[in-house]
């Protein structure tokens, strides 16, 4: 069972990729939104899909952390 901080951790992360998605207009490669199988699709097909969400996200954490660094 999660802790309630971990819960938080993850819904954050979660909101992350949403807005990214939802901004970079992806919402459709979202695994929450599309979860159909996809043991048939290239691992190629799959990064050029869903690949920017991840960059995106990765900037944003960096961002957020950059403007938080005092708080830790």
């Amino acid at each position: 069972m999660m802790s309630n901080t971990s819960e938080a951790k993850k819904r954050f992360l979660q909101e992350l990729k949403m807005e990214a998605a939802r901004e970079l207009g992806r919402l459709e490669f979202v695994r929450e939104n599309n979860d159909h199988y996809k043991g048939d699709v290239s691992s190629r097909q799959n990064g050029s899909e869903g690949g920017p969400i991840g960059g995106e996200m990765v900037r944003r954490m960096v961002q957020y952390a950059k403007n938080n660094i005092s708080q830790i």
